[in-house]
C-alpha cells in the first residue's frame, strides 16, 4: 500500500481557496515560519497559538511573543491565542509521564491540540484547520494527520493534511529563522521533553 503525499493533498485542496479561511495550529514561529510560506499565498490564514504543553507561562510567552513578532513582520498572518492553559496538557499527560518522547503521550498531546484547533475553528466559522506540526523531522505526519482527521470529523470542520517538512521545509524554517532573529528552543515544549534534554 503506498503511502499518502499529504503535501501533494494540501497543495491540491488550497488550489482556489483564495476566500477561504484557514485556522492554522501554531506550535512556535520557527515552525510557522515555512508554513506560513505555504499556506498564506493560497488561503486566508489565523495563526492558533494553542499550546498547553509549554512547560511555564514564561515559555508561553515568549513563543507567542516570537509568533506575533513573524506576523507583523511578513503580514501574513493574524494571531489567535487562549491564553496559558497547562491544565489542560497535565490532564492529558496524566498517567503518561514515563511514556517515552513520541510515544502515547505525546499523540495524546497532538489529539489534545488538533481537537481544541478543530473546535475553535467551527466556533469561528473557519472553512479548514490544519497545523504547523508536521514540519518537524522528529513529527509523524501521517498520525498527526489521522488525529487531524478524526477531530475534523467530531466538530464537523474540514482538515487540511500536511506534510511542511516535504520539498525542504524543515530546512527552509531554519532559514527563516535565523533571517527573522527568532527565539528557536531546543525542546519541544513540555517539562517531559525539556527533562530528556537535560539527561543528555
Amino acid at each position: 500500500m503506498n503511502a499518502v503525499n499529504f503535501d501533494a493533498v494540501m497543495l491540491r485542496m488550497l488550489a482556489g481557496a483564495e476566500d477561504k479561511r484557514l485556522l492554522l495550529h501554531a506550535c512556535c514561529a520557527p515552525c510557522a515560519s515555512y508554513c506560513l510560506t505555504q499556506t498564506a499565498p493560497r488561503t486566508r490564514v489565523t495563526a492558533f497559538f494553542y499550546n498547553p504543553n509549554l512547560d511555564s507561562a514564561e515559555e508561553y510567552e515568549k513563543r507567542l511573543h516570537e509568533l506575533r513578532r513573524l506576523t507583523e513582520a511578513t503580514k501574513q498572518a493574524d494571531v489567535l491565542d487562549t491564553g496559558y492553559r497547562h491544565e489542560d496538557f497535565a490532564a492529558a499527560a496524566a498517567g503518561f509521564e514515563d511514556a517515552p518522547e513520541g510515544g502515547a503521550r505525546c499523540e495524546r498531546c497532538f489529539r489534545l491540540r488538533l481537537f481544541e484547533t478543530a473546535r475553535m475553528a467551527k466556533s469561528g466559522g473557519f472553512d479548514l484547520f490544519a497545523t504547523t506540526l508536521t514540519v518537524s523531522p522528529l513529527k509523524n505526519a501521517a498520525l498527526i494527520n489521522r488525529i487531524g482527521s478524526e477531530a475534523a470529523e467530531a466538530f464537523g470542520v474540514e482538515y487540511l493534511p500536511t506534510d511542511f517538512k516535504k520539498r525542504g521545509g524543515y530546512l527552509q524554517s531554519v532559514q527563516l529563522s535565523r533571517q527573522y532573529g527568532l527565539y528557536r528552543q531546543n525542546y519541544c515544549g513540555c517539562e517531559f521533553s525539556r527533562r530528556v534534554l537535560q539527561e543528555k
